[in-house]
């Protein structure tokens, strides 16, 4: 069984571009195609995002010399008047020399401590609502033993139906049959996803990657739908056809996503580290379910299952 499992897993790798590279490849196709006035809006786009964690000392890498690095994506969930929490939490490493990006998907419900908030257990996803970007990097980084951020990006998940319709909807293949989520805004309040390939504009792809407790799969399903919705995304972005919706893309992002990548990190990254795209590995967190002295539900991680998941990371990063 387990020998099944495994292979099921490899078999689940996924070569489809990420948050991370939706924004790295925009920005290359804005360098790279266009010049003049779509190089200035890139870089205005980019000045707009630009936002360095306060009082963070990045740990120290040099593109120049095409060292490995690491990304923390989040993907959060705000709204007017609410701060709300990181739907999405994925450590990603990138290695030039083994042409190699890990992806690693952490699920939002987590146990773990919050460095600089309490000593209780809480969610992981509960960093972000308490602390921001700087307190889910630290939560992260101890977490997993120590691993360090060079870089993070945040995307607004309210904000993400903005850049799928920039992109004129994306198309995906759905492999379960009848997946549902409740929503105020659609008719009889919800939105039912059956089996096969379907078309999705900006309000059908946030309610299909939002979707949790109607897939067995729970919140690995949900991940997966997520990264198979910014693939989609990534690669009609990518496309000759789309050189009209330019300035909605970069709209989109300019509305939606924060990072602390310079121009320089992106140039960088767009000459010496396009090699590793053809190589995206998905990472899974192995836990179990558990109510904690009969209070809220947690996913709990083994202090082993932390190590190995630190291993697999340095190894990436050249830190073993």
């Amino acid at each position: 069984m387990n020998n099944l499992r495994s292979d099921k897993q490899k078999k689940k790798k996924r070569k489809g571009l990420k948050i991370f590279l939706i924004i790295l490849l925009v920005f290359v196709l804005g360098i790279a195609g266009y010049l003049g006035y779509a190089y200035w809006k890139t870089t205005s786009t980019f000045n707009k995002i630009h936002t360095p964690i306060e009082g963070k000392e990045n740990a120290s890498v040099r593109l120049d010399k095409k060292q490995p690095f690491s990304v923390l994506i989040l993907g959060v969930d705000e709204r007017s008047g609410d701060k709300g929490r990181s739907d999405t939490l994925i450590a990603a490493t990138v290695n030039p020399t083994k042409n190699k990006i890990q992806m690693l998907s952490i699920p939002r419900d987590t146990k773990t401590t919050i460095p600089g908030y309490d000593s209780n257990p809480h969610k992981i996803n509960a960093a972000y609502a308490y602390g921001g970007v700087k307190m889910t990097d630290a939560t992260t980084t101890q977490f997993l033993n120590g691993i360090p951020f060079n870089y993070y990006i945040k995307i607004n998940m309210e904000g993400f139906r903005d850049l799928v319709n920039a992109v004129g909807g994306v198309d995906v293949v759905n492999d379960k049959d009848g997946l549902t989520l409740a929503t105020q805004s659609s008719e009889g309040n919800k939105k039912v996803f059956n089996k096969g390939k379907i078309h999705l504009n900006g309000e059908d792809a946030l309610a299909y990657v939002r979707i949790r407790k109607s897939d067995a799969e729970g919140d690995f399903g949900r991940q997966k739908r997520q990264q198979q919705v910014m693939s989609a995304v990534a690669e009609k972005a990518l496309s000759t056809g789309l050189i009209w919706r330019f300035d909605g893309i970069l709209n989109a992002i300019g509305d939606n996503i924060q990072t602390d990548f310079t121009m320089n990190d992106i140039t960088r990254i767009a000459k010496d580290y396009r090699s590793t795209l053809s190589n995206v590995e998905n990472l899974q967190v192995k836990g179990e379910g558990s109510r904690i002295d009969g209070g809220p539900w947690y996913y709990v991680v083994s202090d082993a299952e932390r190590a190995r998941l630190h291993d697999e990371l340095a190894e990436n990063l050249g830190m073993k």
